[in-house]
């Protein structure tokens, strides 16, 4: 098989974003959750288990660039699957399950062993090079995204 190389860094970029999104949708498909949700989750991992719905709806928005309706679409999701639930000291909380921690903790362990291999002898100096590009692109996309 040959390939073509890529003519310009945005596209550099954004097949190496695709590559690895397909290896993470791989480990989210086989546990049943999609990668909406597993960002939600992340949200609320972060948060330290527990936080607040609209502050978890504004994140996930401004992770994933996507509508309201999608955000609360998989909060209402993982909370039938009994992945995440009402805080019952707070209503307006939303808060891990068990099972919701649980599934977190797997598929991020999982996805930590492709991101190992993927990383595997690139020098240190490089990817904080990258992490550097990589955060100045996102910074001006976003600041893109709110002048439209």
């Amino acid at each position: 098989m040959t390939t073509t190389a890529p003519t310009t860094n945005g596209r550099v970029i954004a097949l190496a974003h695709y590559s690895a999104r397909a290896l993470l949708e791989g480990v989210l498909t086989r546990h049943g959750v999609t990668f909406e949700q597993s960002v939600t989750l992340r949200v609320v991992t972060v948060a330290g288990g527990s936080v607040d719905r609209d502050e978890l709806v504004a994140d996930v928005i401004g992770s994933l660039k996507s509508d309201a309706s999608v955000v609360h679409g998989a909060i209402d999701e993982l909370t039938a699957a009994k992945l995440l639930d009402q805080d019952p000291a707070q209503a307006s909380r939303l808060r891990l399950t068990d099972a919701g921690r649980k599934l977190y903790e797997t598929t991020t362990a999982e996805t930590a062993g492709i991101s190992a291999r993927l990383y595997a002898g690139i020098p240190a100096e490089d990817l904080a090079v990258a992490g550097r590009v990589l955060t100045l692109l996102t910074e001006r996309a976003n600041a893109e995204l709110a002048e439209a």
